[in-house]
Formats: C-alpha cells, structure tokens, sequence
C-alpha cells in the first residue's frame, strides 16, 4: 500500500505539471538561499581567521598609547613614544614563555629607482621578523643580525613594491633610493595577499631595526613590540606579565591607566570567529524564512487539490480506502514537492555560491552541514505543512464527497 500510494501522489503531481513546478520553486530558492548564504558567511569567517593568523601565532603586539575608558583623556594606540628598545630586551629577558620579542619601526617613505618611484611602509624590524609575522623570501635573502648591528643600509622589499619599481625584473643587488638615501635590495618576501580590512600586506619595505632609527627616521622609541608565545596555553600568562612589567618600567602608580596597550591576537581571533559566526548564522536565518514562505505555498496547493478532488477521494473510501491510506497519499505528495524541490535547490545554491565567487570576487565555503541542514528543513517543512491538507481530506465523509460537485 505504501508503495501505490507514492506512485498515486506522484501521478497527482504529473497531472498539475505547471503547478506544481511553481510550488516546488518556493523550495528551490529557499534551500539555495540559505547554503548560497551559509558560503558567503563562511567564506567571510575564513577570511578573517586566516588575515588574523597570517599576522603569527600566538602573538601579542604592544603599541604605545593608552587604552582607558572613554571620557578620560588619553593618547590613541601607536600615537605616543613610550616604548623603547630597553623595553623590548626586558620583556625578553624577564618574562617566561616567550619565543621571540620584535621590536619594530615604520613610517611612510618615497621609493626611488631610476624613473620610477612608490610611496610604501618602510618598516625597520631584526632578522626575527619572518619567523614571528610567518613571511617567507621568495628572492635572494633575509638581512642579517650583523647587518642590524652595524646599521647597514639594506632592504627587503614586499612583492607589490617589487613590482612598481622593478617589473618583471630581478631586484636583487640593485640600489634602491629610501628619503633620498641609497639601500642595497637584498630580497624579496613571498607574496601574502590582502589582510581581512582590505590592507596590502606585500606593500612594505624592510630595512634593519637599527638602521631605521639611527640613519634614516632619527628616533629612538619603538612604533610596536610582537611577542610570540610559546604556545596558546601560556599566552595569556605572558600578556600578564608583560603588562606588570611595563608598568614597573614606566613608573606608573596605582590607578593610574597604563601608557601602552597589549593587544592578543588570539583573542582577537576568538572574538572575531564569533562575530562572523553570529553573522553567518544571521544570513542564514534570513534565507530560511523562504523556506517558510515555500511550505505554506506547499499548504495552499495540496488545499486546493484536497477541494478538485474530492469526489476522487470519495470513491476510494467508498471502495475500502481507510483514513490512514488517504492521509498517506496526501502527505507524499507534500513532501514529494518538498524533496524534489530541495534537491534542485541544492544544485541552485552551489551553483550561486560559485557564481558570487566569480562575479564579485568574494571568498564563498559550500559546507556539508549547510547542503544537509538546508534538505532536511525543507523536507520537514513540507512534512509540516502537508499534515493539515492531507488530515482534512482523510476526514471527509464519502457519502458528501460522492455528492461533491
């Protein structure tokens, strides 16, 4: 019997072709909607989780600058002159489970070879730099401990750098010109990309801590420290201490806000996967609500057919039909809708989430869960939402069904 009843709920539909294509079409967009979503979500979360990332692991970064409450008068992050070499030797030295300390300079130059010129970041860091910020050198080499020690004047140069004034060309070995004063390029990073707020991150040059202070900005405060933890177990212990310290170093009393700011970068990232994972959610709610939209369509069409054919369901209680077999076939034909419509839906949102990809350039992730969730709602719904029509024509009274015109 089972078996009868799918193949009459699928003739039903066969004889009501158009109709039943366009409430099918409620289904399709939903469920494409929701894992067409569902990717772009995703794809916006990896984003951020690996631009965070690429910036190092277990990393915390020390700017100058306080971070006080609002309504007190303070300097921005990265605005003040607080932190020094000495600072960053201390943190060294003192505080346990840490794997290198960075300290690091930067400010915007003009980059000059021969005709050519781009204004970039010069940033003047030490050899411990690609380990920290995970860069690679894609050309020649990194500069060395000896080459900061004696501030000598030479650079690495970002991938887009290398491009504007280079070309196709090898930079290697050629002498660029950094505020007027000659640098010997030594290598080239690999190529990083863009950070999760749109930043260039191959857009920088790298020139010795050392030389950078003494020989070309004239300072003696440092812009930032990174501390690579050991692992994530300690990190937050190490920002402790770290902030203890500076504190001791800097004088500052009891109450008295700090003069810096440590920022977490793992906590960053936690914060963040949780934004984006909100978001995600969100947009996938949003779309859901088309699935909604699908099953009471699914509700309206199998009320309409429970109405033309009520003679037809007559005849078959008429002919022995229990209220079971009737309230079968009407449920099949619901969920019928539902699953066929589901399954071109699937198809329609990976489909879309590529098409976004390509057309907009936007990172989309197709995940299982989504492409199951999505099915499986969509079935649901059309369970749900044939119950009603399928119970009221199992209800009716053969004799008024026969008498039905």
């Amino acid at each position: 019997m089972f078996l009868e009843s799918i193949l009459i709920a699928l003739e039903g539909l066969k004889s009501n072709k158009l109709r039943s294509i366009l409430t099918m079409l409620g289904i399709i967009i939903g469920v494409g909607a929701v894992i067409a979503m569902v990717s772009i979500g995703l794809g916006v979360q990896q984003k951020v989780q690996n631009s965070i990332a690429s910036l190092g692991s277990n990393l915390l970064i020390v700017m100058p600058g306080s971070n006080a409450p609002p309504g007190t008068v303070r300097l921005a992050a990265g605005s003040n002159i607080t932190l020094t070499n000495q600072d960053a030797k201390a943190i060294s030295k003192q505080v346990a489970g840490i794997s290198y300390v960075l300290p690091a300079v930067s400010s915007q130059y003009q980059v000059i070879y021969g005709n050519q010129n781009w204004k970039t970041s010069v940033q003047g860091t030490t050899p411990d730099f690609l380990t920290v910020r995970n860069y690679g050198v894609s050309a020649g080499s990194f500069f060395s401990h000896s080459d900061d020690t004696s501030r000598a004047r030479v650079a690495v140069l970002g991938q887009t750098v290398a491009t504007n004034l280079f070309g196709a060309a090898s930079p290697v070995g050629k002498t660029i010109r950094i505020n007027q004063a000659p640098f010997r390029v030594v290598g080239v990073l690999s190529t990083k990309g863009q950070s999760s707020m749109g930043q260039d991150q191959d857009d920088l040059v790298l020139i010795p801590l050392s030389t950078a202070q003494d020989r070309l900005m004239g300072i003696t405060y440092l812009n930032n420290i990174s501390i690579q933890a050991k692992n994530a177990d300690v990190i937050n212990k190490v920002q402790e201490d770290v902030t203890t310290l500076l504190r001791s170093r800097h004088h500052l009393a009891a109450g008295v806000e700090n003069d810096f700011t440590v920022r977490n970068m793992t906590a960053l990232m936690a914060t963040m996967t949780e934004t984006t994972g909100t978001i995600t959610v969100l947009l996938g709610n949003i779309a859901a609500i088309s699935l909604l939209v699908g099953g009471i369509g699914i509700m309206n069409i199998m009320l309409v057919s429970v109405t033309e054919r009520t003679r037809e369901i007559g005849i078959r209680k008429a002919l022995g039909a229990t209220f079971r077999n009737v309230l079968l076939q009407f449920i099949i034909e619901a969920v019928a809708i539902s699953v066929t419509g589901g399954l071109f839906g699937i198809a329609v949102g990976i489909i879309g989430a590529r098409v976004i990809s390509w057309v907009a350039g936007w990172n989309t992730i197709v995940a299982w869960w989504a492409i199951v969730g999505a099915f499986g709602v969509s079935v649901l719904i059309g369970l749900f939402f044939g119950v009603y029509p399928a119970r009221k024509a199992a209800l009716l009274d053969p004799i008024e069904a026969l008498r039905y015109e």
